[in-house]
């Protein structure tokens, strides 16, 4: 039986705040002292985030789309940061928490007491109701991955082995075959902590690093999520990192596997992963390739193995300088804080910048403290509601002239100036001119958002009469040329750059519990984010009109050849077929395309059609992306709903009737306050984790409302 209370307890609630600094940052802090709590007093925005109540007033009920759209940014515009952009949660893995708490742990970095609260309180939270195990995400089965990790974590930040909520997860993890069939990534954490032996793991030899690069297996052609995580395990794997032995870490030796820790055959554990845990099956390939690196490795070189730990060191401290230590994302980012431990010791200038921002990676919300994705989705959120509210009317109205000057400037500071402090040493690509993810300071070109903030500039600049220009046409051409340098062959556009490796190398994808991670490959989400942007823009300028116009040709035939039979597209990012037709449809109407003359939106319309719900919505699941095919929720969901509105109306689909029906159901769900409550989780990566996007329910249900509002006669 578990504990009706979380096992730590709970901090105040009252004394969270979320601290905001110029281009995006933003930092929970506990506040011990009644004065300092006096003088800096909650926001509506701290109080939402946490859950707890914001005492807003209730809202006259809207009769009409336009009416609820207000009541929606009403509320909405509560929760903008001083800075201008909208903060939020990103969290949803169940993978990440474990990096951070195992790398404090092994570094001897001190974890703060309201840290250990709010994470036990979280994992609390999150546990399985049936068995109390975790998953690899907050809406997934427990799995070994999830289980054994996070029961690590609650043990190392205090939480005793014989509580209830610990008896049970250790037994479901039991159930399940104990840690020694851990996936790969589990395999390195607890090898790491010194609770599995490294000749239990496939190798990962540093040598890789000094391959010639024109090689085509070289890693500096894998997806770059994916090299910048096997650079540091490369390292560390090589240097066979081991935290120090404690009677905890013995502990947990015992606790975690289903036989005696020193009967366990190791090499015999390299290919056992539970079965519960697998999406992506080791290959014969990968199996073949891993006895070939293993037999090497009985034998290997120590002068090369040396020069390749040498290597991949140098390689991610680059990474470090490049992202000023927030890095690329928070796997990287705990496997790099580790190694430059290692290295340069607990007072170097490294481990404090490191220290600093591991503060941006915990966010706190009304469940606990978690590890968010990256520093943030602060980038990719605020271009959505500059976009909704522009489309709406909304931006041009007088009584939004603060909030949206204040987006604009913050957009205006976002936008990355340069390339990277070190540039090709490090396999990057260029970034001047692109907006992020998240933050300037972190670093990182994204094809989609660069084009979603591009537009949102220009939709801002062009379209509301009091907004200056403050974004020129001259860094406009920066962000143009680097969209143009982003197009591959096929005509489609990748995420963070180019796709230089070879399809084949996804048969070596050794990570078994995601898919598609090898190389980088064309999405229709960032192909169609490309196309919206450089047709808006050339609305507004010739700059490079021609070279703009094959681009964009290339990329429609793409988006059109990457139609499904069923009129659908594939969403990669997000949940899943209601979101990429979003993104299709969009782009193809700005190409000329309508229901009236292009079978490929009668298709989707019908698609979408198809998959409407009784009640007028839509909703699928997560298990839409695992399984490739459209997978309805129990309910509708207002995001998906809104995003199928969004897509009828760019298509100028003839059914009205079927379009008001969804934007009723939007306008039903609207609290008194004028907000929405949290529904599914929304996004998803790699095929099979998702990840949350609460400012989606926001941004999107806006949108669809007053585009329907716009243009659809509401009085019939």
């Amino acid at each position: 039986m578990v504990s009706k209370e979380p096992p730590l307890g709970q901090t105040d609630p009252s004394r969270w705040r979320l601290r905001v600094s110029d281009g995006g940052r933003h930092v929970w802090h506990y506040l011990r002292d009644d004065a300092e709590c006096k003088a800096w007093p909650q926001t509506v925005e701290d109080k939402y985030w946490l859950g707890l109540a914001t005492d807003l007033p209730k809202l006259p009920k809207a009769k009409t789309p336009l009416d609820a759209a207000k009541n929606g940014l009403s509320f909405y515009r509560h929760l903008q940061s001083s800075d201008g952009h909208w903060a939020g949660e990103y969290g949803g893995p169940m993978f990440l928490l474990p990096g951070i708490i195992i790398g404090m742990y092994v570094t001897k970095t001190p974890i703060p007491e309201e840290w250990k609260i709010e994470v036990a309180r979280y994992l609390w939270n999150r546990a399985d109701k049936e068995d109390g195990g975790w998953g690899i995400h907050i809406e997934g089965c427990s799995t070994v991955f999830g289980t054994a990790l996070n029961y690590t974590v609650l043990r190392l930040i205090g939480v005793p082995a014989d509580h209830p909520m610990m008896v049970k997860a250790r037994g479901t993890l039991h159930k399940l075959g104990g840690a020694a069939g851990i996936p790969s990534w589990g395999k390195l954490w607890l090898a790491i902590l010194n609770c599995y032996e490294w000749e239990g793991m496939n190798p990962i030899p540093p040598e890789l690093w000094l391959l010639p690069d024109w090689l085509p297996i070289h890693p500096w052609r894998w997806w770059i999520h994916t090299r910048m995580v096997y650079i540091p395990m490369g390292y560390l794997w090589g240097r066979k990192f081991k935290a120090e032995m404690d009677p905890l870490i013995a502990s947990l030796r015992e606790e975690l596997y289903v036989q005696p820790y020193e009967s366990i055959n190791w090499p015999a554990q390299r290919g056992n992963v539970a079965a519960v845990d697998t999406f992506y099956p080791h290959t014969k390939t990968l199996k073949t390739l891993m006895a070939l690196v293993g037999a090497y490795d009985n034998c290997h070189i120590p002068p090369l193995r040396k020069a390749g730990i040498k290597k991949a060191y140098e390689l991610l401290v680059l990474e470090d300088e490049n992202t000023s230590y927030q890095c690329l994302g928070p796997v990287n980012k705990m496997l790099n804080y580790i190694a430059r431990w290692d290295v340069e010791g607990h007072d170097s200038h490294a481990m404090r910048m490191h220290r600093e921002k591991l503060k941006d990676f915990m966010w706190v919300g009304a469940e606990g403290m978690m590890m968010t994705g990256t520093n943030g989705s602060q980038l990719w959120d605020t271009s959505f509601i500059a976009q909704a509210m522009v489309d709406s009317g909304l931006a041009a109205s007088a009584e939004n002239k603060q909030l949206t000057q204040k987006l604009l400037d913050w957009l205006d500071e976002c936008q990355i100036r340069d390339n990277p402090q070190h540039f090709k040493s490090c396999y990057r690509f260029a970034t001047k001119g692109a907006w992020p993810f998240s933050t300037k300071e972190q670093g990182y070109v994204v094809s989609d958002c660069t084009g979603e903030g591009l537009k949102a500039v220009i939709m801002l600049q062009e379209n509301v009469p009091y907004l200056k220009k403050q974004v020129s046409r001259e860094r406009m051409h920066d962000s143009i040329d680097l969209l143009l340098t982003m197009q591959n062959p096929g005509g489609g556009f990748a995420s963070y750059e180019t796709i230089n490796g070879p399809a084949l190398l996804e048969l070596i994808n050794p990570a078994e519990v995601f898919g598609d991670i090898m190389i980088e490959y064309a999405y229709p989400e960032c192909t169609t984010s490309v196309v919206t942007a450089l047709l808006k823009f050339t609305k507004i300028d010739d700059y490079r009109k021609a070279d703009i116009k094959k681009c964009v040709d290339s990329a429609v035939g793409y988006i059109l050849n990457a139609q499904r039979l069923d009129g659908s597209w594939f969403g990669s990012w997000a949940i899943c077929f209601t979101y990429a037709t979003m993104f299709a449809v969009e782009s193809l109407m700005l190409a000329g395309h309508t229901y009236d003359n292009s079978e490929a939106i009668r298709s989707a319309c019908d698609f979408l059609e198809s998959k409407q719900m009784d009640d007028g919505g839509w909703g699928e699941t997560y298990k839409s992306c695992e399984l490739g095919e459209y997978t309805h929720a129990e309910k509708s969901q207002v995001v998906q709903t809104a995003w199928v509105v969004i897509t009828l109306l760019h298509a100028k689909y003839p059914k009205k009737d079927r379009i008001k029906k969804a934007v009723k159901v939007i306008m039903d769900r609207q609290l008194e306050d004028g907000s929405w409550k949290q529904e599914q989780i929304e996004g998803i990566f790699n095929r099979n984790c998702a990840i949350s996007y609460p400012n989606y329910k926001f941004s999107f249900t806006i949108w669809a409302l007053g585009k329907a509002a716009r243009e659809l006669d509401w009085k019939s």
